[in-house]
């Protein structure tokens, strides 16, 4: 294929801006070429790459699989395409695109890793670790290999071996930052002064990437934070929320008047009118609210239950409303959430039927009930609703300050670009709370709100309330959720591993002096906390 010096000069400029960190520059001279050149695959490969940069799924995806159309031999864009797809939530047919690679180029590493790292989100460790181990036989070198490898063995418990992966990758010279910030969001690792020393001078690079450079100083945050020197700690959270941030479109608007458009679209009368509707499965139980809020924790307590199934943050009612939504690009006009109001019972059960057939591949065991823990579907519990009515909903609440600098300290994996900033992430707490209070209102009873602080004090109180909340006799071992072997994917896997602990409660006051632009934008809902 291509080699970079034969591309035309607006992809050679696009790509010098995407490598200096700067996609919002990279982003206009791609769309612009792509629509007058329909039919360049590198530029329409570039573009959809950018889109996965920036989180627009939807648009990487649709690009990558033109370019895929248009070139079924170019492996580059195939490989991205089966990337999208794995961003997506879509490892199946992730793993289907990688095969047809494999059987081109069997030993792959690149591509074996993305095959591997599939293999965990759908619970196939016993497939992914090994072929892991083999990658890394033959490519001990491969940084990536390395730090999904990593991944995998912090998802199944097994932490030392996690460490020595991550810190084997810190070594390298190539792509240090993500392994550094990988030990830092065990949570409970501490850095050595070399550690350090070196996450600093990779730092005081000029050279240094962007990708890097904004992982480095999310670990460099943590890990002065841990040696009790705040105002150094603030200072990197605070540039690197401003450089991830640069990269990581958000729009507070558009979310607070998507919320308003939810709380007008499903009221009373549409609630009533759907009454009797949606496919009855009780399967499903939905942990919702902010990331950082205890949904882990929650989900561990719950997983610990001999009829409950832990499965992960499933992307499967995202994916249904933007199906509904029939939106193709970004700037598309957004059916939802107003085509549900034309949908029969009929159409209504099958969509829920759909996503509990998407979500099969989730589940391991034979338990009656499984728990979906995609924080992000608090903004879609009219939809299910209307499509589950029998499925639990629980919203993890913590105090906002806790909860919105946890958010502000946390790099995230992909999306969630609320939190890259105080200003953004206070706000959409603020629009979080006024749609949960809508729920309330016109689904009474509906959501079991859990707050963090009240499970901490008087755990055995507020476990047997969850479990009566699901329907569901008491098991001592609930108590005992830091005893249970599972798959645990998010970024409190260390923390759900011990027992409960109070040292999660107050965080952000070492901090108070620099956080009140997060007091102005939380606003009244910081005044009204806890819940009476």
């Amino acid at each position: 294929m291509p080699t970079r010096k034969d591309f035309p000069a607006p992809l050679i400029e696009a790509t010098e801006y995407i490598a200096a960190g700067r996609l919002a520059k990279a982003e206009p001279i791609l769309r612009r070429y792509v629509e007058q050149n329909p039919g360049d695959v590198n530029g329409i490969r570039l573009l959809g790459e950018l889109g996965l940069q920036l989180g627009a799924l939807q648009d990487a995806e649709n690009l990558l699989q033109r370019a895929v159309e248009l070139a079924p031999d170019y492996h580059a864009a195939r490989y991205a395409y089966a990337n999208a797809l794995y961003k997506r939530h879509r490892y199946e047919d992730a793993i289907a695109q990688l095969d047809q690679l494999l059987a081109q180029e069997a030993n792959n590493p690149g591509w074996l890793t993305l095959k591997a790292a599939c293999l965990v989100e759908i619970n196939e460790h016993a497939q992914a670790v090994p072929l892991f181990e083999t990658i890394l036989e033959h490519y001990p070198q491969f940084r990536q290999a390395q730090l999904s490898y990593g991944h995998a063995l912090r998802a199944v418990g097994r932490s030392e071996q996690s460490v020595a992966a991550y810190e084997a990758a810190a070594e390298q010279i190539d792509g240090a930052g993500e392994a550094f910030w990988s030990l830092a969001n065990l949570k409970t690792y501490r850095f050595t002064d070399a550690q350090l020393t070196s996450i600093e001078q990779l730092l005081g690079d000029k050279q240094c990437p962007y990708r890097d450079y904004y992982h480095l100083l999310f670990a460099l945050g943590k890990a002065r934070e841990d040696r009790g020197e705040y105002e150094a700690a603030m200072a990197a959270y605070v540039k690197g929320n401003q450089v991830r941030g640069k990269s990581v479109p958000w729009q507070a608007e558009t979310f607070h008047h998507d919320t308003r458009e939810l709380m007008a679209f499903f009221d009373e009368a549409l609630i009533a009118r759907q009454r009797g509707s949606g496919c009855e499965s009780p399967d499903p139980i939905f942990v919702v609210g902010l990331p950082r809020a205890g949904s882990t924790l929650i989900e561990q307590i719950l997983a610990s239950h001999s009829q409950v199934e832990g499965t992960a943050e499933l992307a499967d009612i995202i994916a249904l409303a933007r199906k509904i939504s029939g939106k193709r690009r970004r700037d598309d006009p957004s059916k939802y959430p107003s085509a549900l109001a034309d949908m029969d019972a009929q159409t209504l059960r099958e969509l829920g039927e759909s996503y509990i057939s998407s979500t099969a591949v989730q589940r391991m065991t034979d338990a009656p009930f499984f728990i979906d823990k995609m924080p992000n579907n608090f903004s879609h519990i009219g939809l299910i609703h209307l499509i589950l009515p029998n499925a639990k909903i629980i919203d993890a609440r913590r105090h906002p300050m806790d909860c919105c600098f946890s958010g502000y300290k946390q790099l995230f994996a992909s999306g969630q670009g609320f939190s890259y900033g105080m200003d953004r992430i206070g706000n959409y707490y603020r629009d979080y709370v006024d749609l949960m209070d809508h729920w309330d209102r016109v689904l009474p009873g509906r959501v079991l709100r859990v707050q963090y602080e009240k499970m901490v004090d008087d755990t055995e109180a507020q476990v047997r309330r969850l479990l009566d909340y699901c329907g569901l006799p008491f098991e001592e071992q609930c108590l005992a959720f830091h005893e249970t072997q599972r798959t645990v994917r998010t970024a409190s896997s260390e923390q759900v591993r011990q027992p409960i602990y109070r040292s999660g409660m107050g965080q952000w006051e070492p901090f108070s002096r620099w956080l009140d632009p997060l007091r102005q934008a939380l606003g009244p809902v910081l005044e009204r906390y806890p819940e009476k």
